[in-house]
């Protein structure tokens, strides 16, 4: 039986040597049997500043544009350009960091993002802000790709679904955060002044980190093999398609908030800010509170939740001249969302624990395509249709993700 295991993907940790991959492994967690909480909120608040600094140009592409003489256009294509190197650094980190300490390689992705928004603050031109925003790619794709792996590592085995709770509470605050932060920030200190204290903050990540992250020595060596095996595992690709629409389906919604909010049910000013405003607090309120549903029932956290969300993406299309229903949706939507990235993670570490970096790599380019995905096609359909065709769009692309994971994934309602 170990021939046969090292013959379908060479998965040889000791204490999962005759498990294939893909299934759930009941033995304790081999790396850790204590949980380094400090640790863990360092981490969460690398993802929080790297995911801030992703989204700061929403906020401040005018004043980028005209400072560099450049279009809005051009500037918005530096957001583009950090999610395709994201993807990238995401399917290739395992490979290249192997052998090396995992405190080390996190902590180099804290400088790699410190030096990207130091490399915005000097942009004379668009070349030297696009290398900027390639380097945060590298950054943002090796951290979220490490999170499953690494809180595998720093969290006891009970502790997994609070712990990635916490790190994607460090994401949901982001989300709240970067475009008024930015926005307001960049009133009074200047694009620059926002990237510099976004450069700041990089430092902050790693002084934090060192002080924090225990030693981790890399597990196992890890060949791009290794990689496609994870790839071609029946559990990973249903797991795949069932994040590419559901992931998909919530950026279809997300990109065009505005247009559905201001021109369809015709909110405007304060009360539009009042409705991101109150997404986003639910979707943290969400994320924290998410651990709670996970550990009593991974499955069905999966399948309820796309499907609660399912229903919300067609009752604010179809009832969205009743207003006083559109804030309760909204934040029954923002408010379910926040179990799902924790629940996929999760059940990336529940059924590949003796690979979690190459299958959370696998999830991090998952996630990051299915957001240009969803957002492309929402911005299609909103041009041939109307502000209410991503909505539903979502709302069908949730559905079908519900009926995936039904069908497809094997129930596992272990802690």
């Amino acid at each position: 039986m170990r021939g046969n295991a090292r013959r379908q993907g060479r998965f040889e940790s000791e204490e999962v040597e005759n498990m294939r991959p893909g299934e759930t492994s009941d033995t304790p967690n081999e790396f850790s049997e204590v949980t380094h909480w400090n640790a863990v909120f360092a981490f969460a608040f690398s993802v929080a500043v790297v995911v801030i600094t992703e989204l700061l140009p929403m906020s401040l592409l005018s004043p980028m544009a005209e400072d560099l003489a450049i279009s809005e256009g051009m500037a918005g294509q530096s957001m583009t350009a950090t999610a395709l190197v994201a993807v990238l650094s995401s399917l290739l980190i395992a490979r290249v960091t192997k052998g090396l300490d995992r405190r080390h390689v996190v902590l180099a992705f804290s400088l790699i993002l410190t030096l990207s928004n130091v490399l915005v603050v000097i942009a004379g031109d668009f070349l030297l802000l696009t290398i900027g925003r390639l380097l945060l790619g590298v950054a943002l794709g090796g951290l979220w790709a490490m999170a499953p792996s690494l809180t595998l590592r720093l969290a006891a085995p009970s502790k997994v679904p609070r712990a990635l709770s916490i790190v994607f509470g460090g994401l949901s605050v982001a989300l709240v955060l970067a475009a008024p932060l930015g926005s307001y920030l960049g009133h009074l200190i200047g694009w620059r002044g926002v990237f510099a204290g976004a450069a700041v903050l990089g430092g902050l990540c790693a002084v934090w980190q060192w002080l924090s992250l225990p030693r981790m020595p890399a597990a196992r060596a890890n060949t791009l093999a290794d990689l496609w095996q994870v790839a071609r595992h029946p559990t990973m690709r249903v797991g795949i398609v069932a994040q590419f629409c559901v992931f998909a389906g919530q950026f279809s919604f997300f990109s065009y908030m505005r247009p559905f909010y201001e021109s369809w049910v015709g909110f405007e000013g304060a009360r539009l800010s009042m409705v991101f405003l109150a997404f986003g607090v639910a979707n943290v309120i969400g994320t924290s509170l998410s651990s709670r549903f996970i550990e009593a029932n991974l499955k069905r956290t999966l399948v309820i939740a796309p499907l609660i969300i399912s229903g919300c993406g067609v009752a604010l299309a179809l009832e969205s001249s009743h207003v006083g229903l559109v804030l309760p949706l909204t934040l029954v939507w923002g408010f379910v969302f926040g179990t799902i990235p924790v629940g996929w993670s999760t059940w990336v570490t529940r059924h590949f624990p003796n690979d979690p970096e190459n299958a959370g790599g696998l999830q991090v380019a998952t996630i990051q395509f299915a957001n240009m995905t969803g957002a492309a096609i929402g911005g299609y359909l909103l041009t041939v249709g109307n502000a209410t065709t991503p909505v539903l769009t979502a709302g069908i692309l949730m559905l079908v993700t519900a009926l995936i994971v039904a069908t497809t994934i094997r129930s596992d309602s272990r802690a």
